[in-house]
């Protein structure tokens, strides 16, 4: 049983590890494409080396979802009583799970708008203002800042289309992953404090507070008008960018708090059910 332990829990690192380093590996491979030469043939060759990575892309993220999920799952079997195991056995019911996937899905559609991977333009008429076939796809294989290519243009209809960026795909899955998470922990130790009375309520949707880290670039448009809005857009990505940068440690941080609030309010001894 110790053997079986022990190999699932190399297995389960060594599939997330190994999903975030080829992902890290491929953005640094394709940088160095920037300064190539680019010819009728080379860009051929170009767009063929562009889906191989997204296709890396694609099997990286299987790999860290099944690794993440091997791990939760190991994680609630365990009785070492660390905070870990206190975060898989709060969120491994089926509420939590569905509210992680709604969450999830919810916040990766709010987050395709504010960061323009999904574009909804209802003035612009996309097969005549860019004399684009609809619906089409298309990649642009280079040539743009590391993380920003290989670009994907799609038209779905003529003003609704997708605008991926690799950067921002990557955010988009990772930033999304950890509000759900966030979210569905804070609502467990809500449901806690309720039974229990002796957590702090203010203190447990502090990760729904912060569940929002592309929020910003909302309520900054709010506040900008129409006529600023064109001038203010590269202000407010940079801004935008900025701020999930700075949340995505405290989305890291915020379960592991809620967990020890929630493990010092029943004591350690005592089963999370």
């Amino acid at each position: 049983m110790k053997k079986q332990t022990t190999y699932g829990s190399q297995m389960d690192k060594s599939l997330i590890l190994l999903g975030f380093t080829s992902i890290a590996i491929l953005f640094l491979i394709y940088s160095r494409f920037e300064t190539i030469a680019i010819s009728d043939d080379t860009m051929l060759v170009m767009q063929r080396i562009a889906i191989t990575f997204y296709v890396i892309v694609f099997l990286a993220f299987t790999a860290i979802a099944l690794g993440l999920y091997k791990f939760h799952k190991r994680k609630v079997t365990e009785n070492n009583s660390n905070l870990l195991e206190t975060i898989a056995k709060i969120t491994y019911n089926n509420k939590s799970r569905k509210i992680f996937v709604t969450t999830f899905i919810l916040y990766g559609l709010f987050f395709s708008l504010t960061s323009g991977i999904l574009v909804y333009q209802p003035d612009v008429v996309f097969s005549y203002h860019y004399d684009a076939i609809v619906p089409s796809m298309h990649i642009t294989p280079c040539c743009d800042e590391p993380g920003y290519m290989p670009k994907i243009v799609v038209y779905l209809t003529e003003h609704i289309g997708l605008q991926i960026i690799p950067i921002n795909l990557v955010l988009q899955i990772v930033v999304s992953y950890l509000v759900a998470l966030n979210t569905s922990i804070a609502i467990a130790a809500i449901s806690t404090s309720k039974k229990s009375g002796g957590l702090s309520t203010i203190g447990a949707t502090t990760g729904l507070f912060i569940a929002c880290p592309t929020c910003v670039g909302s309520f900054l448009s709010i506040f900008i008008g129409s006529a600023s809005a064109v001038a203010m857009t590269v202000v407010v990505t940079q801004i935008q960018t900025l701020f999930i940068a700075i949340t995505i440690p405290i989305l890291l941080a915020t379960p592991f708090i809620i967990a020890r609030r929630i493990r010092s309010n029943q004591g350690e001894n005592c089963e999370i059910n």
